[in-house]
């Protein structure tokens, strides 16, 4: 049961002035103990707090103590106080309640998150919360519009450091406490505790105050976190000052923690004060130059939250898209001008727009900013953070930027921030942040942009020899068009607005044209013949980057639409991508192939030979990438994931080299490792001893891939049986289905495709986290019409609500 729309805004209509005293025993080590004393106004005498899976719960109301009315879900409260002692009873009388509660830890990412590290034998212990999991740690109103101050104590093994939203004041024999918070959502509570290894430093703000900033990682991830240190310190002190620069209001919290930790199922998490990373951010080996800006966008990202989403916070989950998609744009935005990561652009369009495309093309595509009513209870709003509210929405925020001009935009952003410093918005309010600081129709653009879903098409006609621009859909649209001669050299660039008249470029007569050069709308292109074909013939010879990104982008686009086969998508893969410069397209265009087109669009019987070209276009960039480790990187790790050549591979896992010179990362040698298992070329012995050699968490996952990856019914019943054990973590539950899915071995899979449909269900009430792991779990290969009929005839049944979005996605994807 999660909580609802009407009940939320019931309790938020009757309570007020909340703040929280949390007190958390973290030393137990199958439970822990969590005591919250919690002070609120009412104006009505019962309500409920919410306290999910606790194994025995203790209640004091207002002094007294009282039997707990529990049934696992929430805490009844009754008897509370509602007229103030001289009578009034504007917003209700001061109630405190304390509950003292056992709970269990979690391996799932929800919750009191525990993992032992396999390299040293530490416990790292840390509150993974977000949507209504506040309530797996410490009883609380767990919704983001009773915002509330959080005073937090934390015991934990003398031997731990612990880290939480506010300044530490105190900490003495595993005993810590931290600074009281300003008001902030109750699942935006953080608390880390384990032996962590720490780079702090302290920055000087521009008002002569200072700021104490960390980095933290995994004791047992000390030489990475070291490697690294210098880079992140820039990265966040640059963010840092220019976000100072772009935003009036100045940071809301006393204290900057960022620590890379196990088992989180988000990318990061932009706790107030305390961001968390999972901590494959963070790899072993060598990082490569698109981890590394990746990373940096991910910590601009985060950053850009502690004012939108943190200080100023959505009131209901329909809004989900004003925080992450502002922090999406500003993640980009930010790590380019501020820390200096150049062409960040190129990024979203070959790995962020064609997620966006995908979850605006299905039947479960909703408006960037859905109705509160269309988002009925917390369950719901898990499955709108989706390719949507990020990147549909980020690139709609460009798309908004470049409409009202810079100034115009990041004025109304700042009159937003201002007004709702530590408080709840809406769309309602941040449309009237905008028209205030614009004379143009904001309401008009976010109605036509916002409130509709899908996309439109702008193309590309010929009147006898001149380009005339025409849209297809609704939507206003301002963009970079480019012209290039027959040798694909650019001629012309200009900004066009396109509206429902087409637009004629008499000034690119004759000239090859690409609308939307510069990546600043959201929507699919179609080219005139003449063009589509010279940038078909010739892609890899257009100088911008970002042109080519686009193009990449929309050409993938056809795939899904079906405009365009796989083979002559394969065709310009192996034509054109190992000529290829950047290492971000190369790795963008590679995972689309991967793990969009072969397994969506290529019928099983041909999944092989579309792997087979996959390689040998790698292979060929690979061999062209001899002067550019970063490209040859990227070339070596897809190889290593597709090549049939078990000799190459065993070569390179026995020199732990590529070619000789390319060092092979540890993601790369497991790659290669799965491969030659899903190739039955290495059993369970070769797997363990690669295993040992490895010796970290992340080794025992690559193994956990490889032994589900060979091609045999024992391998593959085991692998299943795995992932059905009582417990399993999200970790090994990922790895194992990952490993399970090889698109050569449809046949072999086809009775653990029926198995997966009639188990997942009961998988997915275990929590929201994992049920969007299961969802993730869907086989990874071509369906055959009856695999088809069996999908539909299973979403016919009782699905959950997180699966079944899941589910009806990749039916989408495959019809």
């Amino acid at each position: 049961m999660s909580l609802t729309l009407d009940e939320a805004r019931t309790r938020a209509g009757v309570l007020s002035s909340v703040s929280y005293s949390l007190d958390l025993d973290l030393t137990g080590p199958e439970t822990f103990r969590s005591h919250t004393r919690v002070r609120f106004r009412s104006t009505v005498a019962e309500t409920f707090l919410d306290l999910k899976g606790a194994v025995a719960v203790s209640l004091v109301v207002n002094g007294e103590a009282v039997e707990a009315a529990y049934d696992g879900v929430r805490v009844g409260l009754t008897g509370l106080s509602t007229v103030l002692t001289d009578g009034a009873v504007n917003d209700g009388a001061v109630n405190e309640v304390e509950v003292t509660a056992t709970l269990p830890y979690t391996t799932d990412g929800d919750g009191m998150h525990t993992f032992t590290d396999p390299v040293d034998g530490s416990r790292y212990v840390s509150a993974y919360l977000g949507m209504d999991n506040a309530s797996k740690v410490y009883a609380c109103f767990d919704q983001n519009d009773l915002k509330a101050s959080f005073a937090v104590a934390v015991t934990a093994d003398p031997a731990d450091t612990v880290l939480a939203n506010g300044a530490v004041v105190s900490h003495d024999a595993g005993r810590w406490v931290f600074a009281t918070t300003p008001p902030i959502p109750p699942a935006l509570l953080i608390v880390a505790a384990g032996p962590w290894h720490s780079v702090r430093w302290t920055y000087a703000l521009d008002s002569g105050e200072s700021l104490d900033f960390g980095w933290h990682a995994r004791r047992s991830l000390a030489a990475e976190l070291d490697r690294d240190a210098d880079e992140l310190r820039r990265t966040s002190e640059a963010c840092f000052a220019h976000y100072a620069d772009l935003i009036d209001e100045p940071y809301p919290f006393d204290s900057y923690d960022q620590v890379f930790v196990p088992g989180l199922n988000w990318g990061a998490q932009e706790m107030p004060g305390c961001v968390t990373y999972r901590d494959e951010l963070l790899p072993r080996g060598a990082i490569t130059d698109t981890q590394r800006a990746i990373r940096a966008v991910i910590i601009a990202h985060e950053m850009s939250h502690m004012w939108f989403g943190d200080s100023m916070t959505m009131t209901w989950w329909e809004d989900t898209w004003l925080q992450e998609s502002f922090a999406d744009y500003m993640g980009y935005r930010v790590a380019e001008a501020g820390a200096g990561f150049s062409d960040l652009r190129v990024e979203v369009e070959v790995g962020s727009k064609p997620w966006g495309y995908r979850s605006d093309a299905r039947r479960s595509t909703h408006p960037v900013a859905p109705l509160a009513v269309d988002v009925p209870d917390v369950d719901t709003a898990a499955t709108i953070f989706d390719g949507i509210s990020y990147a549909k929405g980020g690139a709609c925020l460009v798309q908004l930027a470049f409409w009202l001009g810079d100034e115009e935009f990041m004025a109304g952003v700042n009159r937003h921030l201002t007004r709702f410093r530590f408080a709840n918005a809406t769309l309602a309010d941040f449309v009237e942040s905008l028209a205030a600081r614009s004379p143009k129709d904001v309401r008009g653009w976010v109605d036509a942009w916002l409130r509709r879903p899908g996309f439109d098409t702008v193309s590309v006609r010929r009147d006898v020899d001149v380009p005339v621009l025409e849209r297809e859909g609704s939507r206003p649209h301002a963009f970079t068009v480019a012209g290039y001669d027959s040798s694909l050299r650019l001629v012309e660039r200009k900004r066009v607005e396109l509206g429902a008249e087409p637009v004629p470029l008499p000034e690119f007569a004759g000239l090859v044209v690409v609308p939307n050069a510069g990546g600043e709308t959201f929507a699919a292109l179609r080219l005139d013949p003449g063009s589509w074909e010279a940038l078909s013939g010739g892609l890899s010879r257009l100088e911008d980057p970002l042109v080519r990104a686009v193009l990449w982008s929309a050409t993938a686009l056809r795939v899904r639409s079906r405009d365009l086969s796989a083979d002559d998508y394969l065709d310009l893969v192996e034509t054109h991508l190992p000529a290829e410069t950047r290492a971000d397209i190369i790795e963008g265009v590679l995972a689309e192939t991967r793990s969009v087109v072969i397994p969506q669009r290529v019928p099983a019987s041909r999944a092989a030979g579309a792997v087979a070209r996959v390689a040998a276009a790698s292979a060929a960039g690979l061999a062209a990438s001899a002067d550019d480790e970063q490209r040859a990187l990227a070339w070596a790790a897809a190889l290593a994931a597709t090549s049939a050549d078990a000799d190459l591979l065993r070569g390179w896992l026995d020199a732990d080299k590529v070619g000789g010179s390319i060092p092979l990362l540890p993601t790369a040698r497991w790659a290669a490792i799965v491969r030659l298992a899903s190739l039955g070329e290495a059993d369970a012995r070769f797997i363990a001893t690669e295993r040992d050699r490895d010796g970290t968490a992340e080794g025992d996952l690559g193994a956990l891939r490889a032994l589900a990856a060979r091609p045999s019914t024992s391998a593959k019943d085991a692998a299943w049986e795995a992932m059905l054990a009582p417990g399993v973590d999200n970790r090994r539950f990922g790895a194992l289905a990952s490993g399970m899915w090889i698109a050569e071995q449809a046949h072999l899979l086809r009775p653990y495709v029926t198995a997966y449909l009639a188990e997942a269900p009961a998988l997915a009430t275990r929590g929201q986290a994992f049920a969007i792991e299961v969802g993730r779990a869907f086989p990874r290969i071509a369906l055959d019409d009856g695999q088809l009929d069996a999908l539909r005839a299973a979403l016919a049944g009782d699905v959950p609500t997180i699966l079944r979005r899941s589910w009806e996605d990749h039916f989408d994807d495959r019809a």
